[in-house]
C-alpha cells in the first residue's frame, strides 16, 4: 500500500473581527500593566499612611464605690486623631467609642466629623463620667478585687471612618477600630500607660 501524501492545503483568510478582538485585547493588556506600574509607581512616591486614633493618655479622676455595690466614675480621657501623609488632608467621620467597665457601658464618646491637615494631629479630651452603677455580687467582688490589688481596668472600644486621597490615584475610605484597655491605679488614680492605636479595615 504506497504511503499516503501529507496534503497542505490553501489557508483560510482570518476575518477582520478576529484581528480587531485581538487588538483589543493586547490594548487592554498593556493598559492594566501601565495602571499597575503607576499604581506601585505612586505608591512608592506618596507612601500613604492610614490615618489613626490613639489613647496618648488618661487620668482616673473619681473613683466611689459603696458597699450597697453602687460606683461611680469620672475620668479623663486623651485621644489624638492622627494623619502622617505629608500630600493629602484626612477627614473622619462617625466616631463612636464606648467607655465599659466589667462589660457594663459606662458612657458613649463621640465627635462629629473633623479634617486633619496634612501630616498633623488633632487632639481631643474627653470627660468621661457615669451615672450611679449598680453593680451585681459578681462585679462587686471584681471591683473589691481590684482594689485590693490596686489595679482596675476600664474597656475603650469603637470606631470612626476614614476618608482621604492618594494623589491622582483616587480615594480610600476605611474604618478605624479602637480597642483599648485602660488600666488604673485607685490608690493615686494614675493611669498605667500602655500603647493603644486603631486598627484599619
Amino acid at each position: 500500500m504506497p504511503p499516503r501524501k501529507l496534503v497542505v492545503g490553501s489557508g483560510q483568510k482570518t476575518h477582520p473581527l478576529v484581528w480587531c478582538a485581538a487588538v483589543i485585547c493586547v490594548f487592554i493588556a498593556l493598559a492594566v500593566i501601565v495602571a499597575g506600574v503607576c499604581v506601585f509607581v505612586g505608591y512608592l512616591v506618596i507612601h500613604p499612611r492610614v490615618p489613626a486614633l490613639t489613647v496618648t493618655d488618661a487620668r482616673l479622676d473619681r473613683l466611689d464605690f459603696s458597699q450597697a455595690g453602687v460606683m461611680d466614675v469620672q475620668m479623663t480621657v486623651y485621644i489624638r486623631a492622627e494623619n502622617h501623609n505629608a500630600k493629602a488632608h484626612a477627614s473622619f467621620s462617625d466616631t463612636s467609642l464606648t467607655m465599659s467597665f466589667h462589660e457594663i457601658e459606662i458612657a458613649k464618646l463621640v465627635a462629629y466629623p473633623f479634617d486633619v491637615s496634612k501630616n498633623s494631629s488633632i487632639d481631643f479630651n474627653y470627660v468621661v463620667e457615669s451615672s450611679s452603677i449598680p453593680l451585681g455580687s459578681r462585679d462587686m467582688d471584681f471591683v473589691d478585687r481590684s482594689l485590693k490589688e490596686d489595679k482596675i481596668k476600664f474597656d475603650l472600644k469603637g470606631s470612626s471612618k476614614t476618608h482621604w486621597r492618594i494623589g491622582l490615584l483616587g480615594s480610600v475610605t476605611l474604618w478605624c477600630h479602637l480597642n483599648c484597655e485602660l488600666r488604673f491605679h485607685p490608690s493615686n488614680s494614675s493611669y498605667i500607660h500602655s500603647y493603644c492605636s486603631s486598627k484599619s479595615k
